[in-house]
């Protein structure tokens, strides 16, 4: 079977990554920063080291990575490198800023984009954390970094990702969605994992 580590995963199970990973062949290997979510490992995504090197097969992180400071990203994109064996991958989603500003441009910035399972999200929430969130003592939330398409692209190939393939997901979404893998590999195995995984 192969594994996978879910970083960052709250109250997610498997059934809310991706297709690719809720098959039979995955195991998830959830880690949170919160006990309270019940994650397998409780470690933050910039020191992951009670997780060893070269150890699962893929990682995914879902809107993790704005949660770190700038100067922290680097650690935080090193460790996922770390824990993948050869020829593993890295699936990685985050805020749009590029779209999200276009919105604050024309002057939308406490306007609903869409209602999430903790209430509606407005532009303010994605620059700087939910504040709902926020309001119930959960500061480890707020978002103290973001990223565009290719600010995180290149973040990810400076961190020594081979490849990487990275995609805006439009709409209400306002997400960028990531692939990385460890190895060299094709833009045919990027389009393939980008398939599997990608939700659009």
């Amino acid at each position: 079977m192969l594994k996978f580590l879910h970083v960052g995963c709250g109250s997610k199970y498997k059934s809310k990554t991706t297709i690719g990973f809720n098959t039979d062949l995955w195991q998830e290997i959830r880690l949170d920063i919160d006990v309270n979510m019940k994650p397998d490992i409780v470690g933050t995504i910039t020191d992951m080291t009670s997780v060893e090197s070269s150890s699962v097969d893929a990682v995914f992180s879902s809107n993790n990575i704005e949660h770190v400071y700038a100067h922290e990203v680097p650690s935080a994109l090193s460790e996922f490198l770390r824990v993948l064996k050869s020829g593993g991958f890295l699936v990685l989603t985050c805020p749009d800023l590029q779209s999200v500003c276009a919105l604050v441009a024309e002057d939308k910035l406490v306007e609903p984009i869409y209602v999430s399972p903790s209430g509606p999200v407005a532009p303010l929430d994605v620059l700087y954390g939910h504040r709902l969130l926020l309001s119930r003592g959960r500061l480890y939330m707020a978002h103290r970094c973001g990223f565009t398409q290719r600010v995180l692209t290149d973040h990810l190939r400076a961190c020594g990702f081979s490849a990487v393939m990275c995609k805006r997901r439009g709409g209400t979404f306002h997400e960028l969605w990531a692939v990385a893998t460890k190895s060299p590999e094709s833009e045919i195995k990027l389009q393939q994992l980008t398939a599997e995984h990608f939700p659009f």
